[in-house]
C-alpha cells in the first residue's frame, strides 16, 4: 500500500486497488473497499476469491452490478467467466455463489444485501456501513457458506 485510502471520501475519487487495505470478508474471500457513500448507500468492492470460496445464501435489497476480470463466478443463475458483466436486480435471491478457480471481479452495490440462514432468517446485513466497519477492523465477517456462526 503506497498511501492511506479513504473510501468514504466525498467528491471526485481516483484510487488504485494497491492503495486499499485488503481484508477478509469470508473464508477464501478478500475485498478491497474502493468507495462507499453515506448519502446513497452505494459501495464498490474489488473481490478476490480463492478456489472453493463461497457466498452464503443472500437476498439483494438493492441492485448490484459486477464485472469479472479473472476466473469464473458460478451461482444459481449461471456462470460468469472472465469478461462477463452481471446485473442483479432488487429482490434477487441466491442460494449460493462460488468459484472453482482464483476469481477476481469489481462489484458495485447499490444498497444492502441480506445474508440468510438456510431457513431464510436474516443472519446479517451487508451494506456500506458494515463494509466500512469491516475494513476499519470494528467488525468481523464471514459471508461463506461454512462458518456462518462465526460472523460478527
Amino acid at each position: 500500500m503506497t498511501k492511506e485510502h479513504d473510501p468514504g471520501k466525498l467528491g471526485d475519487l481516483i484510487v488504485n486497488i494497491n492503495d486499499c487495505r485488503e481484508v477478509e470478508l469470508g473464508t477464501g474471500t478478500t475485498i478491497r473497499l474502493l468507495r462507499y457513500s453515506e448519502e446513497t448507500g452505494d459501495w464498490v468492492l474489488w473481490v478476490h476469491m480463492e478456489p472453493g470460496a463461497t457466498f452464503a445464501p443472500h437476498w439483494h435489497l438493492g441492485h448490484g452490478q459486477y464485472f469479472v476480470t479473472k476466473g469464473e463466478l458460478i451461482y444459481d443463475v449461471g456462470s460468469a467467466p472472465a469478461g462477463t458483466y452481471g446485473y442483479e436486480p432488487i429482490g434477487s435471491r441466491h442460494s449460493e455463489a462460488r468459484c472453482e478457480e482464483v476469481t477476481e471481479y469489481l462489484f458495485m452495490g447499490h444498497g444492502a444485501v441480506a445474508f440468510t440462514e438456510e431457513n431464510g432468517e436474516i443472519r446479517f446485513i451487508l451494506n456500506h456501513e458494515f463494509l466500512r466497519d469491516v475494513v476499519s477492523g470494528a467488525a468481523r465477517s464471514n459471508i461463506a457458506n461454512e462458518g456462518m456462526e462465526e460472523a460478527a
